[in-house]
């Protein structure tokens, strides 16, 4: 048996984890998510010379548009289950997830969708974020599950030349390595790993120092997938994207170049460059030109000299509407709402047509939701029914159709059902709106309870005054 140099380990499966095809696939999801279409980045228009050489056209237009068709249907998928965040039957689970719960979840969720996976580290209070281009996981190759993982990272401007840092993630605790760049070898920095939970002791000599610590019953780093077929939703976009940027840009570079006037000079064989640079600048200044005049022919024809101004129309109908049908065929393969198909005025029946796609996609992206959350709170010991998040979906609606709707139902409903339903009741207030409601019904309760009381001490006081009067109290 062969002992193992962590230090060298670590370095090679950060290089292994780079060579992938998810993570190449992650980095050009990020390129895409920015905006940057690395296709029609790397695309040049150009042209043979007389050797029959392929330079690049330096005369011709090269407009490069890309859209930010990846990262609006993106957000769209996330922010439509995620936008209101979660909640839980019981309101204090949430609390066990910690500060910002919901933007590090929505952080993950979209990570997860444009890279194919992410991962959530459970930092004793906190969750943080780690995203496939900056860590390589670790499975089991029997069970699939995650047993480890290496975070890397490198810091400044010029990365390439500061250090490498190099963090093993695993069940017993965290061992930190760094390797310079211009060594081969990493540096092991802790001689044994640092326990997840540390036990701290503080003096006012020492300050604070870590004598101890445990770990979790697993390794608190937990995968959230992006959809059920654990892929990056750059996969099948990519090619419509680059359609839709290569046809956009190519119909704006027709159009540049279509715009220029040619002038066609007639009967003046001997000008040379000289003189059409000549004739050229004082028709884009003066507007003018002067044609020496020829004479005829033996003929009787005419070689007199002539300056003729032509322009292009670029036929652009076709492009135009195979541009509109690359768009619907994006949104309808990602299962996206493009919201301009949805006319003003239209019935909920219309509506709820329309996103029926996007719900779909919206049940398999939730169950993925779902169970990272349970993984999450399960190092918590949290019990999988509590530990069980509620979604409210973002979605446009005609608000006015489904409140009648609702307020018509309200003969047969209790007011909680009645408030939760309306549609411009967001989670967070419901829960606000039925505190204030409560103590309101205490108050009024309080009041009525003062005034009975009021009422019963104004009749004893009248009953003792017939008593020693003997006659009956006056009637209001």
């Amino acid at each position: 048996m062969y002992a193992v140099n962590p230090a060298k380990a670590v370095v090679e499966v950060v290089d292994a984890h780079k060579k992938s095809d998810v993570y190449q696939i992650a980095v050009d999801a990020d390129e895409y998510d920015h905006q940057r279409n690395v296709t029609i980045t790397n695309y040049e228009k150009t042209m043979k010379t007389l050797t029959g050489a392929e330079i690049p056209d330096p005369f011709a237009a090269n407009y490069k548009l890309p859209c930010n068709m990846f990262r609006r249907l993106n957000t769209q998928r996330v922010e439509y289950s995620l936008g209101s965040g979660v909640s839980f039957d019981k309101k204090d689970v949430k609390d066990k997830l910690g500060k910002q719960a919901d933007k590090r979840i929505k952080d993950l969720a979209y990570a997860a969708c444009i890279h194919g996976v992410a991962f959530g580290f459970w930092n004793l209070d906190k969750l943080h974020v780690f995203k496939l281009p900056e860590f390589a996981p670790l499975y089991d190759e029997t069970t699939g599950a995650l047993r480890a993982g290496v975070r890397f990272w490198q810091l400044g401007e010029t990365a390439d030349k500061n250090p490498l840092n190099v963090w093993l993630y695993a069940e017993d605790g965290i061992t930190k390595f760094i390797k310079n760049y211009n060594s081969d070898k990493a540096e092991m920095l802790n001689e044994k790993p640092e326990p997840y939970v540390g036990i701290v002791k503080r003096s006012l000599a020492d300050g604070e120092t870590i004598i101890d610590g445990e770990n979790y019953s697993s390794l608190p780093i937990v995968p959230m997938w992006g959809s059920e077929l654990k892929q990056s939703t750059l996969v099948g976009m990519r090619q419509g994207i680059d359609s839709y940027d290569l046809i956009r840009s190519g119909l704006a570079n027709d159009l540049t170049d279509a715009a220029y006037i040619y002038w066609l000079v007639t009967n003046a064989g001997g000008m040379d460059d000289y003189d059409k640079a000549k004739l050229l600048q004082e028709l884009r200044t003066k507007h003018m030109g002067v044609a020496d005049g020829g004479a005829q022919t033996e003929g009787g024809e005419s070689n007199k000299a002539s300056i003729t101004a032509f322009t292009q129309d670029v036929p652009h109908e076709a492009r135009t509407a195979y541009l509109d049908r690359i768009k619907a065929g994006l949104y309808e393969d990602f299962g996206g709402l493009d919201v301009h198909t949805i006319a003003a005025g239209s019935t909920n029946d219309h509506i709820d047509a329309a996103y029926q796609p996007l719900d779909e996609n919206a049940d398999d992206f939730e169950y993925q939701i779902i169970e990272f959350v349970q993984n999450v709170l399960a190092l918590q010991n949290v019990d999988e029914d509590d530990a069980t998040p509620i979604f409210k979906r973002n979605r446009i609606s005609n608000q006015t159709e489904q409140t009648a709707m609702v307020l018509a139902a309200g003969a047969y409903l209790d007011e909680e059902t009645i408030i939760k339903h309306l549609p411009w009741i967001s989670v967070d207030e419901f829960e606000d709106i039925m505190k204030r409601k409560k103590d309101e019904d205490v108050a009024r309760y309080r009041a009525q309870e003062e005034e009975l009381a009021m009422l019963r001490e104004e009749a004893q006081r009248q009953e003792q005054t017939q008593d020693q009067t003997g006659t009956p109290p006056m009637e209001e």
